[in-house]
């Protein structure tokens, strides 16, 4: 289970706070700003995978923060987010292979 949270600019600082949280942080975490995903928007994106209470404890979170992301504006970003991330890995399979 995931969710994505984007989180505008003014509100950025407040992201460590919550990724601090326990239970949270003992999940996967992605954090991304958009324009890192070949976006021109000024938020920033956190992925969080994990088990099922942890995603209801980050969204209880990051209700004040930001704004929890759904149907295919939450598959468009993690899309986006995971791509990314395979071609760093593969990038650093080209350093290190």
């Amino acid at each position: 289970m995931y969710a994505i949270f984007k989180v505008p600019d003014e509100k950025k600082g407040k992201i460590d706070e919550i990724l601090k949280d326990d239970l949270v942080s003992r999940q996967s975490i992605i954090v991304r700003d958009a324009s890192a995903l070949s976006m021109e928007s000024k938020e920033t994106f956190v992925l969080v995978e994990g088990a099922d209470e942890a995603i209801k404890k980050a969204e209880e979170l990051f209700e004040e923060v930001g704004e929890k992301l759904a149907g295919s504006e939450a598959e468009e970003i993690y899309n986006k987010i995971k791509e990314k991330e395979d071609d760093a890995a593969g990038g650093m399979g080209l350093l290190f292979g």
